[in-house]
């Protein structure tokens, strides 16, 4: 029985009980969705078929008919997170006509805001959860080229590189730390590793 159309209880003799679900064609996108929501909260070591199904407002039938197991809902859920986030990424700098754009591009990726921290959060869970699964490795590696490919066009790829993994460690040192570094210490770390203004492909 497909619990995508029969998913509510019929309501009682006195006309209460649950509402009948109605069919949603994208139920499996609001299951991700809703995924997302719990691995940045709980982690990969927290999330189960049931958490998802009440964040996602579905019955945990609907869950396990999309997908089999926590392992494929948790693959599929960060794939999703990671094709949204190379697109906003890709946005952020085509709009850098400057150096000093790019600057504030980088620097607003290390501070960021709530939105940000999710964000931020939920790499690094990727990343964790690769270290033991080949199969999130190979997303996380393309994730990588996709993101250095991006800055590449702005500052080159030796430089790209560099700053890749200078942003990597400052996202994290300002999600650890209670005394996260200042705009003006991430602004001087990155002008640094970014070089003399006249390198690289952005003037």
């Amino acid at each position: 029985m497909d619990p995508e159309r029969t998913s509510g209880r019929r309501g009682t003799a006195g006309g209460q009980g649950r509402r009948v679900r109605r069919h949603d064609p994208r139920r499996r996108e609001h299951i991700l969705d809703a995924a997302l929501d719990v691995l940045a909260e709980v982690g990969v070591a927290g999330i189960t078929h049931r958490k998802v199904a009440a964040r996602a407002d579905v019955p945990l039938g609907s869950v396990t008919y999309h997908f089999a197991s926590l392992t494929e809902l948790c693959a599929r859920a960060f794939a999703r997170y990671v094709e949204r986030q190379s697109g906003e990424y890709e946005a952020l700098f085509a709009e850098a006509a400057s150096r000093e754009d790019l600057v504030d591009v980088l620097v607003e990726q290390v501070r960021g805001g709530p939105s940000r921290h999710r964000s931020a959060v939920l790499s690094f869970e990727l990343r964790l959860a690769a270290l033991r699964d080949p199969a999130l490795r190979a997303l996380t590696q393309e994730w990588t080229r996709s993101g250095r490919a991006v800055l590449a066009r702005c500052t080159g790829p030796e430089t790209a590189a560099r700053l890749d993994a200078l942003l990597e460690g400052m996202i994290m040192h300002t999600l650890l730390s209670t005394e996260p570094e200042s705009g003006e210490e991430i602004r001087a770390a990155v002008v640094h590793t970014l070089g003399p203004a006249a390198t690289g492909p952005l003037r």
